[in-house]
């Protein structure tokens, strides 16, 4: 079985911006046999759990790695610096473990794969993925959306 990381609110730790998780007992049962590493990009980033939502404004995940978008909070506090910060730490693992495959969250500002909240906090979804996707994609890593029908096929 190849190495992956995987979005650790996939595999049950309560990191979710609510503070909850989205456990997928598959996901859960491959890291307990080591086979998969969780990582929450937010908390390393040094964002608390749980924390306000925060939304890409302004462009795109790549825009926010060119400085040319922000991630913001409702409230308008911008915390772009921490999930370019988590967004950094999770590549380096990557670039240190070299994992086969990365199975991310959908929806969230950092984990989306193809799906992400507008911007607007209105709960609008559209096209489009997270910073730290973004980022690993850039390097080459392949990641792919939670949904086991989209990643089932690779392991």
């Amino acid at each position: 079985m190849a190495l992956i990381i995987v979005s650790a609110c996939l595999a049950g730790f309560h990191t979710t911006y609510r503070g909850q998780h989205h456990t997928s007992e598959r996901i859960r049962e491959m890291v307990r046999r080591g086979e998969a590493i969780p990582v929450c990009p937010e908390q390393l980033g040094g964002l608390a759990t749980p924390r306000p939502p925060a939304e890409i404004t302004g462009g795109t995940a790549e825009d926010v790695l060119k400085a040319a978008a922000r991630v913001r909070r409702p409230d308008g506090a911008d915390v772009t610096d921490a999930f370019l910060r988590g967004a950094r730490e999770i590549l380096n693992l990557a670039l240190l473990v070299r994992p086969e495959l990365v199975i991310f969250k959908e929806k969230s500002p950092s984990c989306g794969v193809s799906t992400i909240y507008d911007g607007s906090h209105s709960g609008k979804l559209i096209p489009g993925c997270g910073i730290t996707t973004a980022l690993l994609r850039s390097h080459g890593f392949q990641v792919v959306s939670d949904e086991e029908k989209v990643w089932g096929q690779f392991i």
